[in-house]
């Protein structure tokens, strides 16, 4: 029986070329993350990664201890073919750390799709798309180097945009939101996220003000404990409200369908703990006629690999992904060669597993390696 024979550890640094604001918090400078190579005993490699935020989930360090000293002794001899048996052992192994288990599990499927031939999608029951349309973040402290970035982007295809909001002056973000409709008229599918960043005190009429400019959603005014806020919102705006740090997993998609808190959701690996989590909390979302959206944390090629498979594969994550980082922010990627954007989607790739390649000349190459086990 093919079982996981090695297995090593990765922390990487990597230099972002543009600063990132947003109401939980911000980013500048270096991203890390944590990459994780297991390889079979018939000699298969496969790769994960785990990409926690310190304000968001955890942080790369706290997963980098996780998965050395806690789920290693679990994958070493662990059968390939026998993923959702370890994740049920990950699980009672160790509370939380849900990107340290997904970035196990996406090693494994990595292995088990390489190992037939299969790209995880294919896996996961086959694709319903084989692109998925890129939202770029407006989050740049630099707002003219933001609208300089869409001036190229939108005549290539990108149509996408989501800006964050409450980090500035309310009357900024109105300003900002002007200038975009007056640059771009409706070729822009604009989103708005809060990230937190508002009061439920006052909220709706910094909402109202906003619905002026047509946005596809609001993502996450108010934060994430104050579902009755965001019910109060989804009940009264035109605009749908969309839920990202309100809804981690399953169970708090069940407690926001029951207040009716939001109209759609975002899924992230990252937050839903694993690809077979994710599944399970869209098989909710699919019953509810909720749609889901592909966030983002910081994640590089690795794990945005992953997500363009689960997408690829979900017939309702309908919303589009926010998988920019590896094109646009990281300056250099892992990757031996990047996933690959066209006319403002992101290809999903159709080799075997992940559909990637990493080398040692690209992984030593292109990050910063803080620590390595």
């Amino acid at each position: 029986m093919e079982c996981i024979d090695r297995f090593r550890l990765f922390l990487v640094e990597s230099p972002i070329k543009m600063a990132r604001l947003q109401g939980v918090g911000n980013i500048k400078g270096t991203v890390k993350r944590v990459l994780v190579e297991m390889t079979s005993t018939s000699g298969i490699v496969g790769w994960g990664e785990a990409a926690p935020w310190e304000v968001f989930t955890g942080t790369a360090e706290g997963a980098f201890a996780a998965i050395d000293v806690y789920l290693r002794p679990l994958v070493i001899g662990a059968p390939v073919k026998e993923i959702r048996a370890l994740t049920h052992k990950m699980d009672k192994a160790l509370v939380g750390h849900g990107e340290a288990k997904l970035a196990i599990e996406m090693a494994m499927f990595d292995i088990l799709g390489k190992s037939c031939g299969l790209s995880i999608a294919d896996l996961l029951g086959g694709r319903v798309r084989n692109e998925i349309p890129l939202s770029f973040s407006i989050a740049d402290p630099d707002f003219e180097a933001d609208m300089a970035r869409m001036a190229e982007m939108v005549p290539a295809g990108h149509q996408l945009f989501k800006v964050k909001t409450g980090v500035k002056s309310h009357r900024e973000d109105m300003v900002h939101l002007e200038a975009m409709r007056e640059a771009f008229g409706d070729r822009l599918d604009l989103r708005i996220d809060y990230n937190q960043a508002l009061h439920p005190f006052g909220a709706i009429s910094v909402l109202r003000d906003v619905e002026r400019f047509r946005p596809t959603f609001i993502e996450q005014p108010v934060p994430r404990e104050c579902l009755l806020a965001m019910a109060s919102f989804t009940e009264t705006l035109d605009t749908p409200v969309l839920a990202d740090e309100s809804c981690f997993d399953a169970h708090d998609l069940m407690e926001i369908i029951r207040l009716k808190a939001a109209d759609a959701i975002s899924v992230k690996l990252m937050k839903a703990g694993g690809i077979l989590k994710a599944q399970a909390q869209m098989a909710i979302a699919d019953t509810a006629r909720i749609p889901g959206y592909g966030g983002t944390l910081w994640e590089g090629g690795v794990a945005l690999a992953a997500g363009t498979q689960f997408i690829a594969a979900t017939p309702g994550i309908s919303l589009g992904c926010e998988f920019y980082m590896p094109h646009h922010v990281l300056t250099e990627d892992v990757l031996e060669e990047r996933i690959a954007n066209r006319n403002g989607c992101v290809v999903v790739p159709d080799g075997p597993g992940l559909g990637i390649r990493v080398s040692e000349t690209s992984l030593r190459g292109n990050a910063r390696i803080l620590a390595e086990r």
